[in-house]
C-alpha cells in the first residue's frame, strides 16, 4: 500500500473504489498506480527492486515523523503513509526530494520510474501495452501499429516531408 501510495502522490488518479486508501482520488482518470507502477518498480532491471522495502519502511517512518511534526494522528490501520492525506503525502516528497535531503537520490529515482510506468509503459512491450489500453500511451496518443505491427505516421511530425525515401529503402522501412 506504501509503495501504490508513494506512486499516487508522484501521479495521481482517481480511486479504484470507495474505500480504496492507497489511491487518494486526487485526479480524475487513471495515474501511476493504474499504469503500472509497482510492477515497474519490481522489474529487476530497473535496479531498485532490492531496496524497496527499505524505500517502504523508510517512507512510513518519515510519515511518522512529518505527522509527530504537525501534530496529526495517523489511522493506525493503515501504514504511516497512507494513512496521511493527500497534501501532506505532497509535502512529505517534496521535502525527501528536495537538494541536500540525504536520501534524495533514492526518492528521486522511485518517482521517476512511477512516471516511467506512465509515460513510457517501460515494463511492457508497446504494442502490447497499446492493445491492453494502457492509459498513459493511450493520453499521449500513442496509435496501435499497423496490421503487420509496424508504426507508421500518415502525417509528416513537421508537416512536411524532411527528406526523399532512399531508392534502396525496403518496403519494411531498412536500408539495403
Amino acid at each position: 500500500m506504501t509503495l501504490e501510495a508513494f506512486a499516487d502522490t508522484i501521479l495521481p488518479g482517481e480511486k479504484r473504489s470507495p474505500d480504496d486508501r492507497a489511491i487518494a482520488g486526487a485526479a480524475p482518470g487513471p495515474g501511476a498506480v493504474e499504469a503500472g507502477a509497482l510492477e515497474l518498480l519490481h522489474t529487476p532491471a530497473t535496479g531498485v527492486t532490492a531496496g524497496l522495502e527499505y524505500l517502504v519502511l523508510s517512507l512510513d517512518n518519515h510519515a511518522k515523523a512529518l505527522a509527530t511534526e504537525l501534530g496529526v494522528e495517523l489511522d493506525a490501520d493503515v501504514p504511516a503513509f497512507v494513512a496521511l492525506s493527500f497534501d501532506l503525502r505532497t509535502e512529505l516528497v517534496t521535502r525527501l526530494t528536495l537538494p541536500g535531503h540525504p536520501e534524495k537520490d533514492g526518492w528521486v529515482a522511485l518517482a521517476l520510474f512511477c512516471n516511467m510506468a506512465y509515460d513510457s509503459a517501460a515494463h511492457l512491450h508497446t504494442a502490447d501495452a497499446i492493445a491492453a489500453g494502457h492509459p498513459g500511451l493511450l493520453a499521449m496518443g500513442w496509435s496501435a501499429p499497423g496490421e503487420d505491427g509496424l508504426w507508421r505516421f500518415p502525417r509528416y511530425s513537421y508537416r512536411r516531408e524532411l527528406a526523399k525515401l532512399h531508392p534502396d529503402t525496403t518496403p519494411s522501412g531498412s536500408p539495403a
